[in-house]
C-alpha cells in the first residue's frame, strides 16, 4: 500500500523512517512520497535513507498528483488543520500528528468539521496505546490483577528543553496531552473534575523555547472512586523519564521505571504486602533511535512503527479506526479545565514561620 508523508521536521523525520521500516522489514507499505518546502532537509532524508518515492514542495501539488490515498500529517501544529481538511477533502485517510489544531476552539471546531464531512478520515497519532508494555499493564487490570483500580499516576519528564524555535502552546497542553490520553484509555471514561499546578524551576533558565511552566501536575477526579494523576517536566536531567502506575485494592502494576536503561522497559505487578515475589513481570525492548533522534523514540519507538501499521491495516481494509479526532478533543477539553484554574506558588497558602511552642 503506497503512503505519503507530510512534514519532514523532528516528528516527521521519525515516522518516515519508520515507515521505511515497515517497508523493508516487513513489506506492509511503500512510502511514495515526501512533502516538505524545505529542500535541503528532503535531500539530506534522501542521501541519508535511500528514498526513492516522489517529492513534492507542498500539500496541494501533492493533492493534485493523486499519488497516494493514505498519508501521516507532521506538519507544524498551526498548519495541521489546513493539511489534513485539504488531504481528506482530496480523498486520503489521515493519520494525524498530535495535536489536532493547537487550540481548545479550533480542535472543537474541526471535530465538528470532520463529524459532519468525514467522520472516519482520521485517525490521531496517541502512540502509547499502541505501545507493548502499556498494552500489556492493560491486559493485566482487565484479568484483575490488582483487583479495583482507585488510582493511575502517569509521569512524562523530560531531561532538558524543546528544541530551538520550537512553539509550545504550554507544558500540559504539549507533554501532558499523551498522558492524559493514557489515563483516559485505562479509566474508559472522562474524569468530572480536574485542577493542575504549575512551577517554574530550572529550565526556564536556560532554554530558548518561551513556555508558561517547566513543571506541572494535573489531578483528575472520576467521581470518588477514581483519581488521575499526571506529573510532567522539563527537568529530568538525568535522563527522559516515563512511568506509569496503576493501584488496586489488591496491589499495583508498574509500568516502566527510569533507570537511564531506555533500551528495556519492565513491567511488574504485585499483590499486597507479605508477598515476595511480583505477580506478573515482563520486559520489553525500547526503541533504537540513534544518534541525534528526539529521546522520546528510544523509549516509543516501537510503539511509533505499531501505530502506523495499525493505521495501513485499516486503510487497507476499510475500518474505522481506533483513536480519532474525539480522543484528541477529549484530551485537550480535560486539560484546558485544569489551566481554566491552575495553580501556582502566588496562589498558594503562605506558611506560618513562627517558632512553634515547645521548641528550643
Amino acid at each position: 500500500m503506497d503512503i505519503g508523508i507530510a512534514g519532514l521536521g523532528r516528528m516527521g523525520w521519525v515516522h518516515a523512517r519508520h515507515l521505511l521500516e515497515l517497508e523493508r522489514e516487513a513489506g506492509l507499505c511503500r512510502l511514495a512520497a515526501i512533502v516538505d518546502p524545505d529542500e535541503a532537509r528532503t535531500r539530506r532524508f534522501v542521501e541519508e535513507h535511500g528514498f526513492s518515492g516522489r517529492i513534492f514542495p507542498s500539500v496541494e501539488a501533492y493533492c493534485a498528483s493523486g499519488v497516494c490515498r493514505a498519508t501521516l500529517v507532521a506538519t507544524p501544529t498551526e498548519k495541521h488543520r489546513e493539511h489534513t481538511a485539504a488531504l481528506v477533502r482530496s480523498g486520503h485517510r489521515v493519520l494525524l500528528e498530535k495535536p489536532l489544531t493547537g487550540t481548545i476552539e479550533g480542535d472543537a471546531a474541526f471535530c465538528a468539521e470532520l463529524d459532519r464531512d468525514s467522520p472516519d478520515a482520521v485517525m490521531l497519532a496517541f502512540q502509547r496505546r499502541f505501545d507493548a508494555a502499556l498494552g500489556y499493564g492493560r491486559d493485566l487490570l482487565k484479568q484483575g490483577a490488582i483487583g479495583r483500580l482507585f488510582k493511575i499516576y502517569s509521569a512524562l519528564e523530560d531531561s532538558g528543553p524543546p528544541p530551538d524555535g520550537y512553539q509550545s502552546p504550554g507544558i500540559l497542553p504539549d507533554m501532558s496531552v499523551h498522558n492524559v490520553d493514557e489515563i483516559l484509555w485505562f479509566a474508559g471514561r472522562m474524569p468530572d473534575r480536574v485542577m493542575a499546578v504549575g512551577s517554574r524551576l530550572y529550565n526556564h533558565r536556560v532554554a530558548s523555547c518561551r513556555e508558561d511552566f517547566d513543571d506541572a501536575m494535573l489531578y483528575m477526579w472520576f467521581g470518588d472512586e477514581l483519581l488521575g494523576q499526571v506529573q510532567v517536566t522539563r527537568n529530568h536531567v538525568s535522563g527522559y523519564r516515563v512511568e506509569t502506575i496503576l493501584y488496586g485494592d489488591e496491589g499495583q502494576i508498574q509500568i516502566g521505571r527510569f533507570a537511564q536503561n531506555p533500551a528495556e522497559i519492565v513491567v511488574e505487578a504485585f499483590g499486597r504486602r507479605g508477598r515476595t515475589e511480583p505477580v506478573a513481570r515482563k520486559i520489553f525492548p525500547g526503541g533504537n533511535g540513534g544518534a541525534g533522534a528526539p529521546e522520546f523514540v528510544d523509549r516509543f519507538g516501537p510503539a511509533y512503527k505499531a501505530e502506523a501499521a495499525v493505521f495501513l491495516d485499516c486503510c487497507r481494509s476499510g475500518a474505522p479506526f481506533p483513536s480519532n479526532h474525539h480522543d484528541g478533543l477529549r484530551a485537550q477539553q480535560v486539560i484546558a479545565a485544569g489551566m481554566r484554574g491552575i495553580l501556582t506558588r502566588q496562589a498558594a497558602e503562605r506558611v506560618d514561620a513562627g517558632v512553634a511552642t515547645g521548641e528550643s
